[in-house]
């Protein structure tokens, strides 16, 4: 069962002293579809200057309830890409540079930062969330038959003009209708997969069109020649302007007679394979103006969220060693609750005490801190350094009986990737909750020992809770131990 961290128990400073609730009024209380939110990132092609944060850490870290107090972005656009930079650790801070040069735009200039939101809130439509589609994924393909299809339309469209000369052409014009009101509904399938996306994407143009005018932004290499290509090309995209209008503001009585005469004509399927046409080779236009906008409202976001917490900091990613170093840390989805301060150097971390005493949370609070400030550079704190690090977990396990897997085989199958992971990959901040409690204390004591030693001695940085305050006795050349008699565990009032 999910653990309710609103109600986890506190880890308390020497001092005692409890943060202010934050400021509640820009957080977003509607429903969130992630199916739809994390697309842009499902999509997206894998990046050698990103580590993507696995679907196991993102929940044992309850990153899904972060994001949601995060979220402060106004369009779905800048949704889906504030998502995407939770789940991507970039290895480099060139991101996370552009990122704070975007956020200062908008920190020096409220008026534009007031005009710069209601314009993105423009693209606050669930349709918005596939456009990302057009430049990711394949468009389908033109039917062999294509000429075919112009050449009834540009036939039908002969006999209606020569008909005023030579009536007796409507009678091949009413022999064609049938067969083009075939094609035409043939066509509405291909017409509703985009019928989401190109809309939306005309809107967004327009938006970058308004955005880009402003001096910080207009120097943005190659964004203003990427919006005049898809302003021309969004001429040849009528029909979806129209599909769009009439949805809103054009009756069922019009809307049935300009049916008639797309059928009639062939006006969908002609123009709808002209346009994918012409988005095939625009497809690196649209992710440089998808990428524009959605970075403009993630910064947006991120400069509401740290305005909206007691207080935060950025991450000092300079430390070239295996060290961490945080100043009054807190989780950010516990409002009134205790800071802590930790400092290690070249040892990892051991946490006991009792049952219900925080150490889950606090091993939580550093791994979340560590990628929020990797991701968007904000961390829940007054200080908080480490060097670069993706982050991996083992807290949050479970047995499967459809896989056929007991407790204790889904805890060594995870720490078994764990490992290997570290055999060949770069150092990692691992996070290990009461690890092979799915057996005897004897065993889990020994094989505790040797895989803890080994994941310390492979340059990673590792915070492990657990009961087992023998292990503190086997691992002291290589983890600091954290006890309860030597931190004050605070509880609610």
């Amino acid at each position: 069962m999910k653990t309710d961290i609103m109600d986890a128990s506190r880890v308390s400073p020497p001092t005692g002293t409890r943060l202010e609730t934050p400021t509640k009024s820009e957080i977003k209380t509607g429903s969130f579809n992630f199916s739809q939110i994390e697309r842009y990132f499902r999509m997206a092609p894998a990046d050698d200057g990103f580590q993507p944060v696995s679907d196991r850490t993102f929940s044992d870290l309850d990153l899904e309830d972060v994001f949601k107090f995060i979220d402060r972005t106004h369009s779905c656009v800048g949704q889906q890409y504030l998502y995407h930079m939770l789940r991507t650790v970039p290895r480099d801070r060139a991101r996370v540079g552009a990122l704070e040069n975007t956020v200062d735009v908008f920190q020096k200039n409220p008026a534009f930062r007031r005009v710069a939101a209601e314009e993105l809130a423009k693209l606050d439509n669930r349709d918005a969330y596939y456009i990302a589609s057009l430049f990711q994924g394949e468009h389908i393909k033109e039917p062999k038959w294509l000429l075919l299809i112009k050449m009834l339309s540009g036939v039908s469209l002969a006999a209606a003009v020569l008909s005023f000369l030579f009536p007796k052409l409507l009678i091949l014009l009413l022999l064609l209708f049938p067969v083009n009101m075939g094609i035409h509904y043939w066509n509405k399938n291909n017409l509703y997969q985009y019928g989401s996306s190109i809309p939306q994407m005309l809107v967004m143009v327009r938006i970058a069109r308004k955005l880009a005018r402003v001096p910080e932004f207009s120097g943005l290499q190659g964004i203003q020649k990427s919006i005049d290509s898809l302003r021309s090309a969004g001429r040849k995209m009528a029909i979806f302007k129209m599909e769009a209008k009439l949805q809103s503001e054009i009756g069922q009585i019009v809307d049935y007679l300009l049916e008639l005469v797309k059928a009639l004509f062939l006006i969908e399927p002609v123009l709808l394979f002209s346009s994918l046409d012409t988005l095939k080779t625009r497809k690196q236009d649209i992710s440089n103006v998808f990428h524009f906008i959605a970075e403009a409202d993630a910064a947006l976001s991120i400069l509401a969220l740290r305005e909206s917490v007691p207080y935060h900091c950025r991450m000092d990613a300079g430390l070239a060693t295996k060290r961490i170093k945080a100043r009054e840390m807190y989780h950010p989805l516990i409002w009134n609750g205790v800071p802590n301060d930790i400092a290690l150097q070249g040892k990892s971390a051991l946490l006991t005490g009792s049952n219900m005493s925080g150490k889950t949370t606090f091993v939580r609070t550093v791994g979340i801190n560590a990628i929020l400030g990797q991701t968007i550079n904000t961390c829940f704190a007054k200080e908080f350094a480490m060097p670069p690090m993706n982050v991996r977990s083992a807290i949050r396990m479970a047995d499967d009986l459809l896989d056929g897997k007991s407790y204790y085989l889904e805890e060594v199958m995870t720490i078994k990737s764990l490992v290997e992971e570290c055999a060949a990959c770069d150092r990692r901040l691992i996070l290990l909750d009461e690890l092979f409690k799915g057996t005897n204390s004897v065993e889990r004591i020994a094989i505790g020992k040797s895989v803890l030693s080994y994941l310390a001695k492979q340059g990673n940085l590792v915070f492990v809770a657990t009961h087992d305050r023998e292990l503190a006795d086997y691992l002291s050349d290589t983890y600091e131990l954290l006890d309860q008699d030597q931190m004050l565990w605070s509880t609610l009032d």
